[in-house]
This record gives C-alpha cells, sequence and structure tokens, in this order.
C-alpha cells in the first residue's frame, strides 16, 4: 500500500503545483516508445532541480546522465541569461532520443550533449576551462565517487552539487553488498564525508524521499573551497 499512497501524494502536489507541460509529457512519452528505462526523475523532482538551479542563479550547468534529457529540459529553463547546460551520455541511443526531445523542447541552443564515457568527457571540460554553478549526477552509481571529485574540481565556490539515487531503498545501508551500485554509493557517501569533515571542500547533507519514484534519496552540497 505504501508504494500506492506515494504515487498518490505526488500526483496530488502535482495537481496542485506543476501545470500541465506539453514538451515534459512528449519527452517522457518519447522515451518511453524508445525502450529507454523507466528512470528519469520524477515531475516533481525536475521542478526540484529547476529550482536549486535557480536559486544559485546557474549559468553554466553540468549534467552527468543525460538519459531521454528530460531531467536536461528542466536544468535548461533554469538557466540564467546566456547559459548553457553540457550533459553527458554514455549511450549513443539515449542520446539520440535526448536530442529529438531536447530540440522539440526548444532548447537545443542552450544544451551540449556530449556522447562517451563520463569519466573521459570530464577531463575535457577541464581542460577548457569551463567552471560550473551546477552540477547534477545521475548517471552509473559506481562511478560517484569519481563523479563527486570531479564536480568538485570543475564547480566554483558557491555552486550547489546534487547527486540522485543515495538511498536505494534502503539497500545503502549493506556495508556486505556485492552490488557494484551499493558500493558506489556507500563508497560515495564516505568521500562526501571526507570532502566535508577533513578538507572542507563542501557542506553536505542528504535526505530520503519517497514518491512516484519509490523510496530513494538525493545528496546536495554546496561548494566551500576551490
Amino acid at each position: 500500500m505504501a508504494q500506492d499512497e506515494w504515487t498518490a501524494v505526488d500526483a496530488y502536489f502535482s495537481e496542485k503545483l506543476l501545470p500541465p507541460d506539453d514538451a515534459l509529457e512528449a519527452a517522457l512519452k518519447r522515451n518511453r516508445d524508445a525502450g529507454l528505462p523507466a528512470i528519469d526523475v520524477s515531475p516533481l523532482q525536475g521542478k526540484l532541480l529547476f529550482l536549486l538551479a535557480r536559486l544559485v542563479g546557474a549559468r553554466n550547468v553540468l549534467e552527468i546522465g543525460t538519459l531521454g534529457g528530460y531531467s536536461t529540459i528542466w536544468l535548461a529553463r533554469a538557466l540564467a541569461g546566456a547559459g548553457k547546460v553540457v550533459t553527458l551520455e554514455y549511450s549513443p541511443a539515449h542520446a539520440a532520443v535526448a536530442r529529438e526531445n531536447i530540440r522539440a523542447a526548444g532548447l537545443e541552443t542552450k544544451v551540449d550533449l556530449r556522447i562517451g564515457a563520463a569519466l573521459e568527457t570530464l577531463p575535457a571540460l577541464e581542460q577548457e576551462g569551463v567552471v560550473f554553478d551546477f552540477v547534477f549526477v545521475d548517471a552509473d552509481k559506481r562511478s560517484n565517487p569519481d563523479y563527486l571529485r570531479w564536480a568538485l574540481r570543475l564547480a566554483r565556490i558557491g555552486a550547489v552539487v546534487a547527486v540522485d539515487n543515495v538511498a536505494r531503498a534502503g539497500r545503502v545501508l549493506d556495508a556486505a553488498s556485492d552490488d557494484p551500485d551499493i558500493i558506489g554509493i556507500r563508497r560515495f557517501l564516505d568521500l562526501a564525508g571526507q570532502e566535508m569533515d577533513q578538507k572542507k571542500r563542501w557542506s553536505a547533507t542528504a535526505i530520503q524521499t519517497v514518491g512516484a519514484k519509490g523510496w530513494d534519496g538525493l545528496a546536495i552540497g554546496l561548494v566551500e573551497q576551490a
């Protein structure tokens, strides 16, 4: 019953706070039709990302993990002025769907979609001297520690870094898990604490979430030192 109730509450909140949006709804349909996994952020979570990026006045946004571009659309709409979202996607097939969704939303000039393994793409951003105001990490969980290291290297002081899917229906508690994703999340949380308590690089927290996407969580941090 819990999942039914969580989904119903999400639907109620969405009815009150999220007006119908043809571009976003079309993006989700296009993702389904293309057979992409249904792991996009929820509409309410997308609006949260939008608001967080707006709160920091983000002009340059980094997204690690594009999938079909649903969250990318939310982030591109949040940009201040002549900003840009750089979004990294491993799968060419997913990237092709994302490009169509972004184009259909009228945001192609706001998005720089790069295909390839993120850990191979991120060094190029550093070489280009790009500095980001907001970073959203939602890719393979086993690489989360490396993604955090790169996020802290590429983000300005005062930037926000958000990392999705950190609770995994409570499985994050399993220290004996041999699931690479759980191992990656636990290592990410260890590193997140070290970067906060020992190196003072950022200040972070994590919250559990329930809703249409089930039971999971989100880590959010503010970059305090370069």
